[in-house]
This record gives structure tokens, sequence and C-alpha cells, in this order.
């Protein structure tokens, strides 16, 4: 189930005289001067930003007043919508806030992203919307033209959903967006909405696979809607079913996906760049947490809220979209993915709490709970990536409440290498995924120690104290001495209950896809 998606493009003509249905221009909020501070008649002080000046001179140089009379403030992301009535080309202008406005420098990429989100949602029903957003023609320019078209791509967004029959007041996202530059036929400016475009179709195809409801996504539905999303993209792929698991030895995988009738996948996407990487080159392997329905199992959840366990792959996703926007984006680095993918579920063939399973790399784990199933199988896709030869390992899963708990619901945990975590939060500080490093604890390992097996999957003298931690150094047991590695837990930013924000909307975000592309050029530009 694919959602509709809108087209962008450049424009370099008068934002006046275009033929759009609607003008989106930035206003800045701006505090008053002292003699204006006890006129109640003086209304919120308003400053149009850059690119709405042939806009304010058809206005005759009114347009701040009559904004402030239709309450505008200027704080970001409100939208304010005024009939022109003539006076410019569109017929609507729509005049988004960005805050205060920052002294001699454009607006915050993610301010830029966040407003036009917010106004082409608003727009939703309007065929064609312009966006007159600050874009300077500066070194700051192609970071803003990335924000603007990031955000109007990713603000349009609606999952197709299941309804049927006619949806009264339900209006269709805006079909086409333009947005205004000083050049339109800039190679650089080009450059930057092609990737744009590349980026926000992964982070679109991640939030479907995270909106799909569960029935619909099964392991076995779920591998063979990322295998043809590869297969598109020209990516290589192999799939392994529950038999090349069991003859694989990947234990951790088919010990939570065994008590599902839906049997487990590992889904593994290659990606070489064009020439082939070079013998010194630096290989990068992703890995994604894919539990398409988890119940906790034979230790089950809650019945509150566990409809939301529909996105316990929300780590899959992001790594398997991820991959689609790097075939299409052809970064000078080899990587690969790995993409473990199971229904965690109670029944008579379901694993159990005091189960001793043998993972992939030989190492024995005792099970003390059912519901901490998502380190089960990373560590097996993580055993196999290192196994395979890798440099760099990036993995991301929905794995902890822990992280909610500590940094809520819009910032991710990451720990692991010192160095790796530093570019991952560099690069969410890029893309507006903002990620926290937190530490791996010596003493949380050792309360893991087992007295049957190599270790125990979790601390049972912490119970759920430091439980973010307990996952990341689990997994670390998992990953090859040498190879640099960060865990990202996205518990929280991976899945947006609440109403439509910036360029989230309800349900899957998307989140971390574009802080892996940008981590995966870092590493290609960088080593």
């Amino acid at each position: 189930m694919t959602s509709s998606t809108t087209t962008l493009d450049l424009v370099d003509t008068d934002p006046a005289e275009l033929a759009v249905d609607a003008l989106v221009i930035g206003v800045h909020s701006q505090d008053r001067s002292d003699a204006d501070q006890g006129d109640p008649a003086a209304g919120p002080a308003l400053l149009l930003a850059t690119g709405a000046e042939s806009i304010a001179v058809a206005f005759e140089g009114r347009l701040t007043q009559t904004l402030a009379l239709l309450g505008a403030t200027g704080a970001a992301g409100e939208v304010i919508k005024l009939a022109t009535l003539g006076t410019v080309g569109p017929p609507l202008l729509v005049a988004v806030g960005l805050g205060p406005e920052p002294a001699g420098a454009a607006p915050a990429a993610e301010t830029l992203r966040r407003a036009a989100a917010a106004a082409v949602r608003a727009l939703a029903g309007t065929s064609r919307v312009a966006l007159a957003l600050p874009v300077p023609d500066d070194a700051d320019g192609p970071v803003a033209l990335r924000a603007v078209a990031e955000g109007a791509l990713l603000g349009s967004y609606r999952f197709a959903g299941y309804k049927t029959g006619p949806q009264p007041g339900r209006r269709a996202p805006v079909a086409s967006v333009v947005v205004h530059v000083t050049d339109a036929g800039d190679a650089a400016a080009q450059a930057e909405v092609a990737r744009a475009r590349a980026v926000t179709a992964a982070v679109v195809a991640c939030r479907d696979w995270v909106n799909a409801a569960p029935n619909e996504l099964r392991p076995p539905q779920f591998a063979d809607s990322v295998r043809a999303a590869a297969d598109a993209a020209g990516l290589a792929v192999e799939v392994l079913d529950e038999q090349a698991l069991a003859d694989g030895g990947y234990g951790g995988i088919l010990a939570v996906g065994g008590g599902s009738a839906a049997a487990p996948r590992l889904v593994v996407l290659s990606y070489t760049p064009p020439g082939g990487a070079g013998p010194d080159a630096p290989r990068v392997a992703l890995v994604g947490k894919g539990i398409t329905f988890d119940t906790g199992g034979v230790s089950i959840k809650p019945a509150q809220g566990m409809w939301e366990m529909k996105s316990d792959m929300a780590g899959a996703a992001a790594v398997g979209a991820a991959m689609l926007a790097i075939a299409a984006l052809r970064p000078s680095v080899a990587v690969t993915a790995y993409l473990p993918m199971a229904e965690n579920m109670p029944s008579g063939t379901a694993y159990r709490p005091g189960d001793v399973v043998t993972m992939f790399d030989g190492k024995r784990v005792e099970v003390l709970n059912t519901d901490a199933e998502g380190r089960m199988v990373l560590a097996d896709a993580m055993a196999r990536a290192c196994a395979d030869g890798c440099d760099y390992l990036l993995e991301t899963s929905t794995l902890t409440g822990g992280q909610v708990v500590a940094l809520g619901k819009r910032i991710a945990g990451v720990m692991g290498s010192t160095e790796l975590c530093e570019r991952v939060r560099a690069g969410g500080e890029v893309t507006g995924e903002p990620m926290w490093p937190m530490p791996l604890p010596d003493d949380v390992r050792k309360g893991m120690e087992s007295d049957v097996a190599d270790i125990c999957q979790v601390n049972s003298s912490m119970d759920r104290a430091g439980h973010m931690l307990q996952g990341g150094v689990f997994l670390r047991e998992f990953v090859t001495d040498g190879v640099a590695w960060a865990h990202l837990d996205v518990a929280g930013p991976a899945y947006h209950s609440g109403e439509p924000t910036g360029y989230w909307s309800k349900g899957g975000t998307g989140v971390p896809v574009r802080t892996l592309v940008q981590v995966v050029e870092d590493i290609a530009a960088n080593g």
C-alpha cells in the first residue's frame, strides 16, 4: 500500500507573478519598541522574512499589519491564510511563522523544515503551491534549500490507509510544490532537490511500512515487500527463510519467531558503489530490528496501548528505507544491511524464561524475559554483519521503554564506540533527528552474568533500572573487536501517537532514516 507522492521543483520567477494556487512566505516575530509597549492597538510586531519582498511591495507595505489583524504572531510553525483578491498572482497567501529573526543569519534549517511542512500540510486540498521562504544565495543556501524541500515533501505525507468508501472532509495532499530560488537552473540547487526527493521517498517508504496493519505485514510479507523495493532500486537481496535460519544457526531469531505461525526471516541488502569499492575502502553495515508485532511473548505486555507494537519493526523499516536512498544517491562506500524479522507471540512453541539459546556466533544466552526479544534478533544480525566483515556497524531499534523514560519522545539514545556515536549525534543534528550519547557502564554488564550460560539477556538485579543501557551492553557482546559501532534506540522518536506536528504525521515518523543516510555519506566522504 503506497501513499501518494507530492512532486517538487524549483522556480526563479517573481513569487508575486507565479501561476499557483497558493504562495507561502515566512514571517518573523520581533520585539516591539518601548514606545509601542503600552499600546494594545499596536498588535504583535511582525517582520517579513527574506523571499517576500515583492509581495510586500504589492501590498503597499500593509501586509504585516493585515497579518497581525488576522492573528499572526510569527511564532514558529504558525500558519495564517489570506485571500489576495488579485493583489498578486496567487489567489491565496499563506504566512508561516519562523520565530524571531536570527541576527545576521538565515533561519535554522530545522525551523525551515518544520515551517515548510506545516504550511504544506495546512494546504491539503490545494493542487499547486509555491514556497518563497528564506533560501539565501550564499554558503548557507544549500542547507536551507534542502531543509525547505524535505519539509515540504514530508509535510505532505498521508498514509493511504484502509478506509473504504467516500471520506467527507478528507482533503488530498498537495499535488505539486515549487520552491523559489535565485537561479532554478543552478546545478547545486538541482542536486539538493534531487537528494531531497530520494531521501524523503525513503522516509515515506519507512512510514508506510511502520503504519501498515500488523496482520498485513507479518515477517514473510515484510520480507517480500522489502525485497520488491530493493529489487526495484537495484540492490542485491538475500532472504533467509526459517530453514535457512536453522541451517545457519540463527538461534536468537528462531527463538523469538518460534511462537508465531508466521515464520521469521532475515533479509540482507547489499549496495556496491559504482566501479566497486577499493581494497582499503571502509565497509558499512546497517542493522535494524524487525519485530512486526510484539505481544511480549510468554512475558506478555499489558493490553493498554499494545496496538502500537505494530511499530516494533521501525528499525528494520528505517534500515531498509535508508538502503533505498543509498542506492539512489550512490555514495562511494559499500553498505550491507541486515533486517531480522520475527513476530513475538505466546503459544505452545514460544520461547520461555529460563531457556538457553545458542546464538549465531556460538554464544549462549539465558533468557529471563521474552519481552526483551529485540536484542535477541539483533544480536544474530550483528554477529552475521561482523562475520561478513565491516568497519562500521550502525544498528537501530525501538529497543526499550527506558529510552522514552530517559530522553522522551523526540531524542534518541546512542551508545557504542565514542567516535562513531559522536558522528551519529552530529548527523542527527544536521537532519533534525536529535541523538544523545549514553554510557555503557561496567556494573550493568556485571549484573548480566549467568550461572548456566555466557550471558543473561537482561540484568536481573536492576530490573528495569537503566533499561536502555542494558540493551546496549548486551548488544556490545556481539560486536567483533575493532569494529566501530553505534546502537540507536529510537523507541520514542520512531512513532508519533499525537496529532501532526512539523513534518511528523501521526504514526511512523521515519526516524532515523535521514540520519543513517547522513552518516553513510559522511563515512564515504571522510572515512
